[in-house]
């Protein structure tokens, strides 16, 4: 892939996001012009947009910890209810086809990867250290907790103060990050 054709995947995704966050629908937004030209299929087009969801989450939930490092499943769960505040189509996008899958190709990646998130999740909220099968489901109950709590704003204020012009987190904060490490 050439440096122009990467740059032009790269502005055809994000409109596919803006356009998903706009309609939500949970349709892939196939209809675009460029996105039959720049992705194969559905399956290639959910295989980015599945990554841009992971990436964003992971981001989450590590600023989460952060702030949050007394309660690990909890920090996790706001991550991920963060996330889908933050990009709420792709999110309906993910779930519709993971729900009702056009091939089973599409099954099984969409499938792996919804697993593969729920033992990241249950990772690093605590809850397990392994790949099994109880580990993807202390993972699914992450999701089911954020999914069941009022969706966290993705401008929602953090706890910080303001020193000169830079925000940090409060000293209680700071405590807890402390005495969790």
């Amino acid at each position: 892939m050439t440096w122009n054709a990467f740059h032009h995947r790269g502005e055809i995704l994000h409109t596919v996001i803006e356009t998903a966050n706009a309609r939500r629908d949970g349709v892939l937004p196939m209809d675009l012009p460029g996105v039959r030209e720049i992705f194969r299929d559905e399956l290639d087009l959910l295989a980015a947009l599945s990554l841009k969801w992971h990436a964003r989450l992971s981001g989450n939930v590590e600023r989460e910890l952060m702030h949050q490092p007394l309660d690990l499943e909890g920090a996790v769960a706001a991550a991920w209810s963060r996330t889908s505040a933050e990009v709420p189509g792709v999110r309906l996008i993910l779930d519709r086809y993971t729900e009702s899958p056009s091939d089973p190709e599409m099954a099984e990646a969409l499938t792996k990867a919804q697993t593969k998130e729920w033992l990241k999740l249950a990772a690093a909220a605590g809850l397990s250290n392994d790949e099994s099968v109880s580990a993807a489901r202390a993972g699914a109950r992450v999701v089911q907790r954020a999914r069941a709590t009022e969706p966290v704003s993705a401008a929602a204020p953090r706890r910080t103060t303001t020193v000169g012009d830079v925000a940090t987190p409060s000293l209680v904060d700071r405590i807890k990050a402390v005495l969790a490490a």
